[in-house]
C-alpha cells in the first residue's frame, strides 16, 4: 500500500512539472519577430530595441541586410512581421508570399546631392552627365530620377549615365571628388555633403509632390504581416502595432536617446545623424487611412517603370 501511495505520489509530480514546463515554453515560444532592414529606420523601432517602452507581448527585432534576407525569412516563418519598402513589398506579395500592409511610416528620405564644382539648375543640368543613385535599376529614387529626365526632355537612356553601387560606396566617391551627382537617402545624403564639398540640390518628395499637385511626401516604406498570423492572432497584432507606432513616436520625442540605442547596428556619427534626421519623415498612417495615395503611388511608378512593380496589388493587400 505504501509503495502504491509512494508511485500515485510521484506520478502527480511528474504531471506537475510537465505542465509547467510545457506552459512555459509556451508563453516563451510566442515572441514575434518584426524584420528591419538596417539604414535610417532602425531609429524608428529604437523605443522597441532599446527597451523604453512597455508591452504585454515580448517582441523582437531582427536587421537584415537586404530584400532577399527578409523575403527568405517571411517565407520560412522565421519573422511574422516585416518593414519594407512599398514598391518591394508590392512585389513580394505578387510573387505569392502572403502579406498586408498594416501602415506606412517613412514618408521623406532622398535628396539629390551635387558637388561644388558643378551647377544644378534643374533636371536639365544632369544632361551629359553622370549620377549615381544606390542599388539598382528600379528602386524609387531610380525611376523618380529617370522620370523627371524625360520630363525635363532629357532622354535617361542617352542623354544621362545613371551608375548604381552600395550607398556607401558612392559616399566614398562622392567625398573624394569623383562623381559630381548623386540621388541618395539620408543619411547618405548628409554623410556625402559632410566634408563641405557639395549641398542637397533638390528634395525628390518635394518634386513629386509639385508634379502631382498633392502632400510633398512620398509613401516610401511600411509596416506588414503575414496573413497567417493576422489571422490568428488579430488582437496581438494589433497591440504590436501599437508598441510599434508608440516607438516612432519615442524616437522622435527622444533622438538623442534614439541615435544612442541606434548606434551598435547604425555606426553614424551623432551630429550627422541627427543633421540626417531634420530631412527625414517618421509617423505613422493606418493603411485605412493612406491606401489610396499608395494605390495611386504604385500605379504612377508602374507606368513610369513597368519593369519596377511587375503587377498592381489587389484589395488584400491592404489592411481593412
Amino acid at each position: 500500500m505504501r509503495r502504491l501511495i509512494y508511485l500515485l505520489f510521484a506520478i502527480i509530480i511528474i504531471v506537475i512539472i510537465v505542465w509547467g514546463t510545457g506552459s512555459t515554453q509556451e508563453e516563451t515560444e510566442f515572441q514575434p519577430t518584426i524584420l528591419n532592414p538596417l539604414g535610417p529606420t532602425v531609429i524608428p523601432v529604437a523605443g522597441i530595441t532599446g527597451d523604453k517602452l512597455e508591452s504585454d507581448i515580448p517582441v523582437d527585432v531582427h536587421f537584415y541586410k537586404n530584400t532577399d534576407e527578409a523575403i527568405a525569412m517571411l517565407s520560412s516563418d522565421s519573422g511574422q512581421f516585416a518593414v519594407l519598402p512599398v514598391t518591394a513589398a508590392a512585389n513580394i506579395y505578387n510573387s505569392g508570399i502572403d502579406i498586408t500592409m498594416l501602415g506606412v511610416y517613412n514618408w521623406k528620405v532622398f535628396y539629390m546631392v551635387a558637388s561644388n564644382e558643378v551647377e544644378f539648375n534643374d533636371w536639365g543640368s544632369l544632361k551629359e552627365k553622370t549620377v549615381y543613385t544606390p542599388i539598382g535599376r528600379g528602386q524609387t529614387a531610380d525611376i523618380l530620377m529617370r522620370f523627371a529626365l524625360s520630363k525635363q526632355g532629357v532622354d535617361p537612356e542617352s542623354e544621362v549615365e545613371i551608375q548604381y553601387a552600395p550607398p556607401q560606396e558612392i559616399v566614398t566617391l562622392f567625398q573624394t571628388g569623383k562623381i559630381d551627382y548623386a540621388a541618395l537617402p539620408e543619411p547618405f545624403a548628409s554623410l556625402a555633403i559632410n566634408d563641405g564639398n557639395g549641398e542637397i540640390v533638390l528634395d525628390l518628395q518635394e518634386y513629386w509632390g509639385k508634379i502631382n499637385e498633392t502632400n510633398e511626401r512620398i509613401p516610401i516604406t511600411g509596416l506588414f504581416v503575414k496573413n497567417d498570423f493576422l489571422d490568428s492572432y488579430p488582437q496581438e497584432t494589433q497591440e504590436i502595432v501599437q508598441l510599434f507606432d508608440a516607438s516612432i513616436n519615442w524616437s522622435n520625442a527622444n533622438v538623442d536617446k534614439a541615435i544612442e540605442v541606434s548606434q551598435e547596428t547604425l555606426p553614424i556619427p551623432q551630429p550627422i545623424m541627427k543633421d540626417a534626421l531634420t530631412r527625414i519623415d517618421f509617423y505613422y498612417v493606418p493603411a485605412s487611412r493612406c491606401q489610396e495615395e499608395v494605390d495611386d503611388f504604385l500605379r504612377k511608378m508602374q507606368e513610369l517603370y513597368p519593369q519596377g512593380i511587375r503587377e498592381l496589388p489587389d484589395e488584400r493587400f491592404y489592411a481593412q
